[in-house]
């Protein structure tokens, strides 16, 4: 159903089936709805890239998981966010193939930093994240020029950051051979 609306706070059953006849996508931010950016290329480009090296590593591990772009994470009762990717199970996304693909959880999110999502990437979604036990959350800073890999360790998040020619280490992914030059030059 389309909707125009100058409502400005939703429940989250009212997010989930919102509709405004475009194709904007937005979190839910305490009951109000935050317009997404569309991707720069860049943006684009690292996600596709990313999108790859973990689908071969799923398959390569033989493992019951998918890697999705445009699915979101409830993270409070009135807050959804969308990553740019998630490594999921293949059934949290079965259990949704017919409604807002809206997960609980997620086994890893990866956010890319733009200007406007700076404190949104760095800060909101870093303890939302934690909250919801996503185990394993990267920052993909093109503007920084690092990546930064945060792991789930007794409900708070470690985090090392990764430069140039360094490789990520993933603790999802122990055998993944990626450094931060292959995944920003993408």
């Amino acid at each position: 159903m389309i909707q125009t609306t100058t409502k400005t706070k939703f429940t989250f059953e009212e997010y989930l089936t919102y509709n405004d006849g475009t194709d904007n996508r937005y979190e839910l931010e305490d009951g109000e709805l935050i317009l997404m950016n569309p991707a720069t290329g860049r943006h684009a480009l690292i996600i596709y890239f990313l999108n790859n090296a973990f689908v071969a590593e799923i398959n390569r591990l033989n493992l019951p998981w998918v890697a999705l772009q445009t699915i979101g994470v409830r993270t409070a009762l009135n807050r959804s966010r969308i990553p740019d990717l998630c490594v999921i199970t293949r059934d949290q996304i079965l259990e949704k193939l017919d409604v807002s693909a809206v997960i609980e959880s997620a086994i890893i999110a990866v956010e890319i930093v733009s200007p406007e999502s700076r404190t949104r990437d760095y800060r909101f979604k870093r303890s939302e994240y934690s909250v919801v036990g996503i185990s394993e959350y990267w920052i993909v800073d093109p503007i920084e020029q690092k990546v930064t890999v945060l792991t789930l360790e007794e409900g708070f998040y470690e985090q090392v950051e990764f430069r140039v020619n360094e490789r990520i280490v993933s603790p999802i992914f122990p055998e993944l051979t990626l450094t931060v030059e292959q995944v920003l030059q993408a």
